[in-house]
């Protein structure tokens, strides 16, 4: 019986221990699990997905561990919010080791939630930060009514700033919190949305270690206490389900489709996705006296909009606003004007343009340069060149330029970094009443004119240094003014309220209605240029010059009506309606008429005096009759006294002239601009002329000329 009892415990001893035995090999056993994490999470399709792997992993007893592979650039805020906490959840439980192939923003946001983090040497880490569209402004409807101002937005466009900011917050909370110690960069460092390398990240203590797939699966192997394992891919298991999104196809107007404003991401998006069409919103010419001047002719990147509380204070005032998209019209437009303004042009100004735009100055006009570097204003060239030299190839005349990238502040700001602030003023009537201003993604504006600036510890984007930063400048010209500002963001709601900007606002529209009204004075003198009037039979001899050929022409009055000019190479006859108008012309075979027959000048012709025409013409040769578009604008620019090739001298009024010509041949549009002065005579009509001209189709020029002409000889009936 006794032998019977040490068996029996012998027994039970042996089935404790082998039981042990078999618990603790289970323990050591299991297995792995991978979850990649791939592009863009957009979606709640794509979103759920990766749920359900991290909650398949949680969920099933055999899973010891996982492998968290992430090539992402982050995301939607709720959906990144969402793997990031379940993530959380599941490390709690068992380890989580993840592999940063490329982890930005949001797709870093993920990677905090594992107990260690791997990345290669030249992987992409970082970015944190957060980017937003921005609550919408509400048009009001009729039919579709709303209980409060917010209830259609959402959020004040002012307090989104707030709101962003707390996002970010978030987002640093939950990098502190994964990384605890091992973190070594400072908020502030974060906050600036950088990205790293592997290696960088490693210093910063964003991650653990360089390393593979391979040295981050027995990281989690070590990190189970498993003896025994294998390795399972959960997104194999479950079927792939990868993002279609990626940087090369983000635009600013897809994550609008996908989650309409205001939206918030933790999502790295590359400058050039950031592409999206602004609409201008155009008007007419205004009229009146007193008027502004806004220049559209040069694919200007303003509207009534963007300079809606400046245009609102102007009015105040009774100076009206005129939008102009030819730049005839605005120089016709000029003549009667107190202030032009000339903001974001997509196109440079040319000699000639600057000149007259200059000329306005002398004469008693304000000059109001705006530029703003944000993407509306821009465009995607813009974007992608940091383009400024439009604008400068005509505030350049004036002493100042618009400098690249934007400036912000990481310590003074209002709202988010780039909304900088302005302090220290000059002793001007702009800043009567002003003690801070607020500039929304401002340009430097460098200028010895500069008369308001940033604070010291404001950095350029560009220039990646810090200092104190123009952004207003203002200088006198001759008798008038020229103001620049590298923010136009400011000049419309709600952004005009903030600070003292709108003090600002109006102390710029009492400069622009006091301006002195002397632009018609200094742009016309007594001097006057009567009609020429040459008797039929009059012969005119011209020395002509064509891109270094010299030959003669000869001019011929046939009739009251008719002109004959014969060239080397052919013959012209010009045909002429009441007070001198063109009617047409025929040349060799081909003739062309005007469906309104082109003005003579307004004689008596004084400094200062401008004109243009416009029509459709029908050209008619042996092949056809096309139909084309004839745009001209000629103005008086002084007077001179011109000595012809037989030594006489002639008194002329010198006047620059415009044309540009269309012509639709098959699906060819053919184009011809010529730009130049002539020297008009009372005695003998045209004494001399300078013309280039390009020709092409479409927008590509083909060919570029010069061409001249100066009296040689004039013989007049019973002379």
């Amino acid at each position: 019986m006794r032998e019977l009892r040490v068996y029996l415990v012998a027994g039970i001893v042996a089935l404790f221990l082998l039981t042990a035995v078999v618990y603790y090999a289970q323990q050591r056993v299991g297995l792995v699990a991978v979850i990649r994490i791939k592009g863009y999470i957009l979606t709640s399709d794509t979103a759920d997905y990766y749920h359900s792997l991290i909650r398949s992993a949680s969920e099933n007893g055999r899973v010891r561990a996982v492998v968290v592979v992430i090539d992402s650039f982050g995301g939607y805020s709720n959906y990144v919010e969402q793997l990031y906490l379940s993530l959380k959840h599941l490390n709690e439980r068992k380890p989580v080791v993840a592999l940063a192939v490329n982890a930005l923003s949001g797709g870093y946001y993920i990677c905090a939630a594992a107990s260690y983090i791997f990345a290669h040497s030249t992987s992409f880490v970082g970015a944190v930060g957060v980017i937003s569209t921005a609550p919408p402004l509400l048009v009001p409807s009729e039919v579709v009514l709303e209980t409060g101002p917010y209830k259609h937005t959402g959020f004040s466009r002012l307090l989104f700033f707030s709101n962003l900011s707390h996002a970010l917050d978030a987002f640093l909370s939950a990098i502190e919190e994964g990384r605890g110690s091992r973190l070594k960069a400072s908020k502030d460092e974060l906050s600036r949305g950088l990205v790293y390398l592997g290696t960088e990240a490693l210093k910063l203590g964003l991650v653990d270690e360089i390393g593979t797939f391979d040295q981050a699966l027995e990281k989690a192997v070590q990190r189970a206490g498993l003896a025994i394992y294998r390795v399972v891919e959960l997104n194999e298991e479950g079927g792939a389900q990868k993002s279609v999104y990626s940087w090369s196809n983000l635009t600013v107007n897809l994550l609008e489709s996908l989650h309409p404003p205001p939206a918030i991401y933790y999502a790295y998006v590359p400058a050039p996705t950031l592409a999206r069409e602004q609409p201008l919103q155009q008007a007419g010419p205004s009229t009146g006296g007193g008027k502004v001047v806004v220049d559209l002719s040069h694919g200007n990147m303003v509207s009534w909009w963007s300079l809606d509380a400046l245009l609102a204070e102007l009015a105040q005032r009774n100076v009206t606003a005129g939008f102009i998209d030819t730049w005839s019209g605005v120089e016709e437009e000029l003549r009667n004007a107190t202030c032009l303004v000339v903001g974001a042009p997509a196109k440079p100004y040319s000699e000639a343009e600057g000149r007259r735009v200059e000329e306005f100055v002398k004469n008693g006009g304000v000059l109001l340069l705006l530029f703003d570097p944000s993407y509306e204003y821009l465009g995607t060239q813009g974007l992608l060149n940091f383009v400024v030299a439009p604008i400068n190839s005509l505030a350049s005349r004036f002493g100042i330029t618009f400098a690249y990238g934007f400036l912000y502040s990481e310590d003074d700001y209002y709202g988010i970094y780039r909304n900088v602030y302005a302090r220290k003023f000059a002793n001007s009537t702009l800043f009567e009443g002003v003690k801070e201003l607020v500039f929304f993604t401002a340009a430097p504006v460098r200028s010895r004119y500069a008369v308001a600036w940033t604070p010291n510890t404001t950095y350029s984007s560009a220039a990646e240094a810090e200092g104190e930063y123009a952004v207003v400048a203002l200088a006198r010209v001759g008798n008038g003014t020229v103001v620049a500002v590298g923010d136009i963001t400011v000049f419309s709601e709600p952004y005009c309220r903030v600070a003292d900007n709108s003090v600002f606002i109006s102390n710029l529209a009492e400069l622009i209605a006091n301006v002195m009204k002397t632009l018609q004075a200094h742009a016309r003198s007594e001097l006057t240029l009567e009609r020429p009037s040459l008797p039929v039979g009059t012969v005119k001899v011209y020395e002509a010059r064509d891109d270094g050929m010299v030959y003669e022409v000869k001019w011929v009055k046939v009739s009251e009506n008719e002109v004959f000019v014969e060239y080397p190479t052919h013959t012209v006859r010009y045909y002429y309606g009441e007070r001198g108008s063109l009617r047409g012309w025929e040349a060799d075979g081909t003739s062309c008429v005007y469906d309104n027959p082109l003005p003579e000048p307004p004689f008596p012709l004084r400094n200062g005096d401008s004109w243009s025409y416009s029509t459709n013409f029908t050209l008619a040769d042996s092949s056809g009759r096309y139909r084309g578009w004839l745009e001209g604008f000629e103005r008086v620019a002084g007077f001179e006294r011109v000595k012809a090739l037989d030594g006489r001298e002639y008194f002329c009024a010198k006047i620059e002239v415009r044309v540009a010509e269309s012509i639709i041949y098959g699906e060819y549009r053919f184009t011809s601009v010529r730009e130049g002065y002539y020297l008009l005579s009372s005695e003998t009509g045209t004494v001399k002329q300078e013309i280039s001209v390009a020709q092409g189709y479409d927008t590509e020029v083909l060919r570029m000329s010069r061409k001249s002409l100066i009296l040689k000889q004039v013989l007049k009936p019973g002379s």
